[in-house]
């Protein structure tokens, strides 16, 4: 069930010429020349399922946290539709964040001293959009229900990674970002926590931006992009 459906309007995000800071002085690398993002103009839209695909260190999880705002090492631009990502204040980050913005990041970032019911309500006491009930059904869809009341930090790392997917759905969205969201999933529990994914999805007319180094989420995806 959800509570609350209210986002902050982004309905497309375009990256123009972005490249990280990192990879500066490597324009012509064969590396960099036949990335499909990287110094690219890309536009992914509301409703869209993407696969960005890319091996280790190519910059799967910097591309992600430039678009969350989490980082600004890059040169190029962010644009959510016509709005520069660089001129948004902090106040209005909290509100994307919190209403539109979902992340998952690689790292996962549960406490681990919080049972995996506690780091969920967490992030669900910022946003008020699930019940209670939706969030027990959640744990029972992904087969950790018997591990709700255990601290994270004892979890399995794919247990782990079941706890933070369900805790990414528990907001208002209009894109959800998922790093390597089942890169310690098995083919069947991935197929479960794609299904819950994509119930978001619908939900919330949400698009899906998400990376992999081999282990794809188990959907049907509009775009695959080799970063």
């Amino acid at each position: 069930m959800t509570q609350q459906r209210t986002t902050v309007e982004i309905n497309s995000i375009t990256i123009n010429s972005l490249l990280p800071r990192v990879f500066s002085g490597m324009e012509r690398d064969e590396s960099i020349a036949s990335s499909e993002v990287w110094l690219k103009k890309l536009k992914f839209e509301r409703g869209e399922k993407i696969l960005i695909r890319a091996e280790s260190g190519k910059g799967k999880s910097s591309l992600l946290s430039f678009i969350y705002g989490r980082r600004t090492d890059y040169s190029g631009s962010i644009d959510f539709d016509s709005d520069n990502i660089r001129n948004i204040g902090i106040g209005r980050w909290c509100d994307i964040r919190r209403r539109s913005l979902a992340w998952l990041p690689q790292e996962m970032a549960l406490f681990s001293e919080l049972t995996a019911r506690d780091n969920v309500r967490l992030k669900n006491d910022l946003t008020s959009f699930r019940s209670d009930e939706w969030i027990e059904k959640a744990f029972s869809v992904l087969e950790i229900d018997n591990r709700i009341d255990t601290p994270a930090g004892i979890l399995s790392v794919g247990q782990q990674q079941r706890v933070a997917i369900i805790r990414s759905l528990c907001q208002p969205m209009a894109f959800l970002l998922l790093d390597e969201p089942v890169s310690h999933l098995d083919p069947r529990t991935n197929r479960l926590a794609a299904s819950l994914i994509e119930q978001t999805l619908d939900e919330t007319g949400a698009a899906l931006i998400t990376t992999s180094v081999g282990n794809n989420l188990s959907v049907d995806f509009d775009k695959e992009i080799v970063l």
